[in-house]
């Protein structure tokens, strides 16, 4: 399928004009890098001597830095501990021009946080902090608010789900109806929790992985066709206006009602797909807001994961980067 470059490049420069909501679960990633020389005395694992530590916002944090990062514009609500993290996390957001009203205080649980420890470019060990239990009724009365508040300033919605309680039944019925009421398109990177709540949204974008165990199957789909069935099924499910599965080093799979496209990776070099998801779902929703149909949509999307993925960690695409890998793609 030949690409319209020229139709790509006038969807990017209507970005800078457009507001996000995104919606979601919020951590910090946090990463220390190191070198191993060694085997510890005391037990059978590396001593990995710590050279540097970086960190980065993740799950919906990096969701909405992908947003401004091309220009647009994003607004986040999320729910933090009350510790340090939560103040980190508000202080990189802020950083990067987004608005921290919609982050939300909840004294019961601790700020999500991902500790990576990598030596010669290898990871060892994760470290995860965080809690999976569902926001209070309260909680969501208050981002309802918020929400209300803020409506007529947002051009789409955009629902982060990284399983950690944020996102509850209510939430999303709320979500969804008011897409509908507002006509605005609504976006879901999903996880299996919530599969089969996500029902009648714009796009859904699982990668294989979650739409397999989304839809209960025992084994992933390997040929091209068993990925088309299991594409059809959750069509006929779900009912999405359309449906794109990411397929890593395979590129993307789109479904729409009558029709299926195969997008093939647009990535040079993968260094590290950490993010790349978000890269997809923030990029798709934008270009819909911005008037792309799915296919160019998906096209767009997925130019700023190669090119996110050839950068190490949580990583997001400037618009300059994006019209530059789009002008210089060959056919």
């Amino acid at each position: 399928m030949k690409i319209n470059k020229q139709k790509l490049l006038s969807i990017i420069k209507k970005f800078h004009d457009k507001k996000i909501l995104v919606v979601g679960d919020i951590m910090l990633d946090k990463y220390v890098w190191g070198e191993v020389e060694r085997i510890s005395p005391e037990a059978p694992v590396p001593v990995v001597d710590v050279k540097k530590e970086t960190q980065n916002l993740g799950a919906c944090g990096n969701v909405a830095y992908n947003i401004v990062s091309v220009g647009a514009k994003a607004y986040v609500v999320t729910v933090v501990g009350n510790d340090l993290y939560a103040e980190e996390i508000k202080n990189m957001l802020l950083s990067r021009g987004i608005n921290i009203d919609g982050v939300f205080s909840d004294n019961t649980r601790p700020t999500t946080v991902k500790t990576r420890i990598i030596a010669q470019s290898q990871q060892i060990v994760r470290v995860d902090k965080e809690s999976r239990v569902q926001i209070t009724a309260s909680l969501f009365e208050k981002i309802r608010n918020y929400i209300e508040d803020i409506k007529s300033k947002i051009d789409g919605i955009l629902i982060s789900d990284y399983g950690k309680g944020v996102i509850t039944k209510s939430l999303l019925s709320y979500l969804i109806k008011l897409s509908k009421k507002l006509d605005i398109p609504i976006t879901v990177d999903p996880k299996i929790e919530h599969f089969m709540e996500y029902k009648k949204v714009t796009v859904l974008t699982p990668n294989l992985n979650e739409a397999t165990q989304g839809m209960r199957l025992h084994k992933k789909p390997k040929t091209e066709q068993e990925i088309y069935e299991l594409g059809k099924k959750i069509l006929r499910k779900l009912n999405p206006e359309a449906l794109v599965i990411t397929r890593g080093p395979d590129g993307m799979t789109l479904f729409e009602k009558e029709k299926i496209y195969h997008i093939p990776t647009r990535a040079k070099e993968v260094y590290d797909v950490t993010g790349a998801g978000d890269t997809v779902v923030a990029l798709l929703t934008l270009s819909l807001t911005a008037g792309a149909d799915f296919v160019s949509g998906c096209e767009i999307s997925n130019f700023a994961a190669g090119v996110v993925v050839g950068k190490v960690g949580t990583a997001t695409v400037s618009k300059e980067e994006l019209e530059e890998v789009i002008k210089n793609h060959a056919d």
